[in-house]
């Protein structure tokens, strides 16, 4: 007969052995549920810093009231363009600087004395342009705070207090307009300083082409993108430093449209706030004569004061210029009067 020592080890060791797999189990089943409870929690709360956050650059963006001169140099490689521009509450004024790396001639400065002394001479036409770019700042601003519920954030890379968000379309999303159709088809990522509070930069691209009207309308190419970065240009006052769109469609099958623009602005220096037109022109008229680089700056103005920026792009997104790539199926259509309700 068996040693009765033995048969009680060996049962001993087999529920031994069982206990410590269902501890095992239980151990891995919690993980596994742990980890999904995890993702959705860090899903919530990407979502939720990319809500406080453009929550905050909206009302960043309506408190701000400053007014800048600045360098904005745009195109490419033998279509490059350098122009001075001046922010004032009737609009912005803009006077060419150079073109392909070579100062204006003589001619191209009498050409800009005649545009812009025409402009001045219709303050009518300045007003309905002025009217028409609030309008699109408005419609801007309502693109802008869809972005929440437009798209589905998580976590990518964090960098001190910058935090990296990664979106992708929101399949339960139902664009209102034409316009915020673009968000069903758009991926990317955005910077936000955490704790400032204010988006840094975004990029996104079109992952599938954007049909309006099922395509009977027109439609935008899959691969179109867009660049934002901001400078935060003197203590809390924030503006575009740089912009890059890049995207094509086509109108009722007809017209080929294609949106290709680069912008790097610099050399931001404040302005009165209540400068008018006339005065931005004399403005932009004395720095007209001037060619050496050291005299690029504007001694009579208030400089901006660039203490901790080091070059890092500290900044929120530019409502306007993020408008354009977001709205572009409007602009694309709307412009040739085919969709109104755009407007």
């Amino acid at each position: 007969m068996s040693d009765p020592r033995w048969f009680i080890a060996k049962h001993t060791t087999a529920v031994i052995g069982e206990i410590t797999i269902s501890v095992v189990a239980a151990c891995l089943l919690a993980w596994a549920s742990s980890s999904m409870q995890n993702t959705s929690n860090d899903a919530a709360s990407a979502d939720n810093l990319l809500r406080t956050a453009i929550d905050g650059e909206l009302k960043a963006q309506a408190d701000d009231h400053t007014h800048w001169m600045y360098q904005e140099k745009s195109g490419g490689p033998g279509n490059e363009r350098v122009k001075l521009v001046v922010q004032t509450p009737e609009g912005e004024l803009y006077r060419l600087r150079s073109v392909n790396g070579r100062p204006t001639t003589s001619e191209q400065e009498k050409q800009e004395d005649q545009r812009i002394e025409r402009l001045l001479s219709r303050p009518n036409e300045q007003k309905k342009r002025h009217a028409a770019q609030e309008k699109d700042d408005r419609q801007t601003e309502k693109l802008f705070a869809m972005i929440p519920n437009a798209v589905i954030a998580s976590y990518g890379e964090h960098r001190g207090d910058l935090v990296e968000i990664l979106f992708k379309p929101n399949p339960n999303f139902n664009p209102p307009t034409h316009e915020a159709a673009v968000f069903r088809e758009m991926a990317g990522r955005i910077w936000i300083n955490q704790k400032q509070n204010r988006l840094v930069e975004i990029e996104g691209r079109l992952i599938a082409n954007v049909k309006f009207a099922d395509g009977l309308l027109g439609h935008l190419d899959s691969g179109g993108e867009f660049h934002v970065k901001q400078s935060e240009i003197a203590p809390g006052s924030w503006e575009i430093t740089l912009l890059h769109v890049n995207m094509h469609g086509k109108v009722l099958f007809l017209k080929t449209i294609s949106v290709q623009e680069d912008k790097v602005r610099t050399d931001f220096q404040r302005v009165p706030d209540n400068l008018t037109l006339a005065q931005a022109a004399e403005q932009l008229q004395k720095r007209s004569t001037v060619t050496s680089a050291a005299a690029l700056k504007l001694l009579p103005l208030e400089r901006a004061s660039r203490a901790g920026t080091n070059q890092l792009w500290c900044a929120k997104l530019a409502l306007g210029s993020i408008g354009a790539a977001f709205g572009l199926s409007c602009s694309f259509l709307g412009n040739l009067g085919t969709l109104p309700a755009c407007f």
